[in-house]
């Protein structure tokens, strides 16, 4: 039996839920909540597990995290959801959407990409590695975030946002972020995106350096009907970084006829 997720949730009407990336949690889409909760949907954030109040999973993969988000789904009962992934969140949903296609009704993928890096162990290895050698140094997951977090952002970014991920990224526990870390490095659904059949809304930020612009455009390019659009001046938290114009962009794609997609 799979155990619920803790989430937050605001508002009534059609769901939108939020999966936040590696240095995440529920706190990293609240510019979002608000503003869709405001715009007549039910806005609801998990904390991915291990993170925030909820359980860890064991093993930490994305099987079980795509599990631990369908359950949460079914849980919420409502008749198709849309999903917002961010960095890992949008693997998560790539995850849940190859798994479940019927309880996704669109797709909105941001600072994410369909594959982790180069298929050897070797270069795995040396990204877990650097990711948490100031771990391993004695570091803080606070003191991580200070250093990590300005290296992300784009120079349009807005101030209050940084900082918002900043101290997002200093909650996480140590110990989920290293699970959190060798667990993405495992990621490939490239061969998932041509069957994914619902509206969806790629968003990449021209100065994301994680996911970058050029990957996105091919994912965009290997999704049938989607559309691809690019911030500005943005990094990789395009939510955070800019959240007006991202909400601006998500809350238009809801608008439009399933069948105008």
């Amino acid at each position: 039996m799979t155990s619920i997720p803790a989430f937050t949730a605001l508002g009534g009407g059609p769901t939108i839920l939020m999966l936040h990336g590696i240095g995440g949690g529920h706190l990293s889409f609240a510019p979002q909540v608000e503003t869709f909760a405001g715009s007549g949907y039910r806005a609801v954030a998990w904390d991915m597990p291990g993170y925030g109040h909820s359980a860890p999973i064991e093993p930490y993969t994305f099987k079980g995290l795509a599990q631990s988000c369908i359950a949460l789904i079914e849980s919420l009962k409502c008749t198709g959801v849309t999903l917002i992934g961010h960095s890992m969140g949008g693997m998560v949903a790539q995850e849940v959407v190859a798994r479940r296609p019927e309880l996704v009704s669109r797709l909105v993928l941001c600072g994410t990409s369909p594959s982790f890096g180069k298929p050897d162990g070797d270069w795995q290895r040396e990204f877990i590695s650097q990711r948490t050698a100031p771990l391993d140094a004695g570091k803080s997951m606070a003191e991580l975030a200070e250093t990590l977090v300005p290296q992300m952002v784009g120079p349009g970014s807005l101030p209050e946002g940084v900082r918002l991920a900043t101290h997002c990224m200093g909650q996480v526990p140590a110990a989920t972020y290293r699970r959190a870390l060798e667990c993405i490095v495992t990621f490939d659904r490239r061969e998932s995106l041509a069957s994914i059949h619902v509206p969806t809304l790629l968003i990449a930020g021209e100065q994301d350096r994680n996911a970058p612009p050029a990957v996105m455009k091919k994912m965009a390019d290997r999704i049938a009907g989607s559309t691809y659009i690019e911030m500005k001046g943005i990094g990789h938290l395009q939510n955070l970084e800019a959240p007006d114009e991202f909400d601006g962009l998500v809350l238009n794609f809801l608008a439009l006829p399933r069948h105008l997609h």
